[in-house]
């Protein structure tokens, strides 16, 4: 069956860096484009990254512009969030999707798949 599988998540201080990677499995992964999301408590699930698999074309969430950098690796069915920088506006559950659009979305309704998420904190 499809499984997005989050795994990086943990306690980091401001400043410092986090790699989240999401394992893919149960659907032809390469003709897929990934995403990341989060989701802050009381808040609604927002947009942070996406790559495009037909172009390679990477989009980013303006606050997360230099800091962020997504990432895949086909051969893996991997995809990579890494976070340098963090702020404490970072925080949240972060969640991976996967959606056989061609091109990019930021609307989480686009995603087909949703990994379960794994919990990214930022002490400052």
């Amino acid at each position: 069956q499809v499984q997005l599988v989050e795994s990086g998540g943990g306690l980091v201080q401001a400043g410092g860096s986090l790699r989240l990677a999401c394992q893919a499995s149960g659907f032809a992964f390469s003709v897929y484009s990934m995403g990341w999301f989060r989701q802050a408590p009381g808040k609604e699930r927002e947009f942070v990254a996406a790559i495009s698999w037909s172009t390679g074309v990477r989009e980013y969430e303006d606050s997360v512009k230099g800091r962020f950098t997504i990432s895949r690796d086909n051969a893996k069915t991997t995809a990579y969030l890494q976070m340098n920088s963090l702020k404490s506006e970072d925080a949240g559950v972060y969640y991976c999707a996967a959606d056989n659009l061609g091109s990019i979305s930021r609307s989480s309704r686009a995603y087909e798949y949703w990994g379960q998420g794994t919990q990214v904190t930022v002490s400052s």
